[in-house]
């Protein structure tokens, strides 16, 4: 009863706190990018408080995130680390999927701060878009976030990653820096009720660039489940 109660005024706080900030976004982009860059900053540390007072949720960094371009993979089990990863890394390009970008308010903001949308369904099509963003992204020296496996996924499960993790690491040639972490144990993919408890991300050693595909993808893939073991 008290996590539903907490997670009730979490909503009750956040999302009306999120949209003002989507809208205000639009107004602050008109400063430049430096401006709308700190502007979400600051949304996502309006998270992290609303994660920790009211629902008793915080994360814990275990290793450091190098700054600058390189291609960082990280675990995906809930929507914590989505907004966290906007703190834990320095002005990051995130790939995320097109129909997010599609969010009333929040899509035009996500897109002026510089995401890089994919679309699931286009094929070799997508592909060139997002490597075109993500370009534009590392030319810019901003880092590039992706979540390997494509979706959220339970605690303890580990799906082989998605085709586009590989096809970033080939084309970018920058080194990779995987993150596990745990989120899932305390902010469910499904259910309501948020858990009170620490979220861990753990940075695993940087894989360097020009790796063969198999190589990378089993690297990789290890690095970002290190936290699943006794789930």
């Amino acid at each position: 009863m008290v996590a539903m109660l907490r997670t009730i005024a979490f909503m009750l706080v956040f999302y009306p706190g999120t949209a003002f900030a989507a809208l205000s976004a639009l107004v602050v982009s008109w400063f430049g990018q430096r401006a709308l860059l700190a502007h979400v900053r600051g949304w996502a540390l309006f998270h992290r408080w609303c994660a920790r007072i009211l629902l008793g949720v915080r994360g814990r960094l275990e290793g450091t995130i190098p700054d600058g371009p390189v291609i960082v993979a990280m675990k995906h089990e809930s929507m914590f680390e989505t907004i966290e990863v906007l703190l834990l890394v320095k002005d990051p390009a995130v790939v995320l999927k097109r129909e997010l970008t599609n969010i009333p308010g929040w899509g035009m903001a996500a897109r002026l701060h510089g995401v890089i949308p994919v679309d699931r369904e286009a094929g070799a099509a997508a592909m060139r878009h997002m490597l075109r963003a993500a370009r534009d992204a590392v030319a810019r020296s901003r880092p590039i976030v992706i979540f390997p496996e494509g979706t959220r996924v339970p605690p303890g499960e580990r799906p082989p990653l998605r085709a586009g993790f590989a096809g970033l690491y080939r084309a970018l040639g920058l080194p990779v820096v995987p993150i596990a972490c745990d989120s899932g144990r305390y902010w469910p993919r499904r259910g309501f009720a948020k858990r009170a408890g620490v979220i861990r991300f753990r940075v695993g050693e940087t894989i360097p660039p020009g790796l063969p595909r198999d190589e990378v993808e089993a690297r990789v893939h290890a690095a970002i489940n290190a936290l699943n073991d006794g789930v």
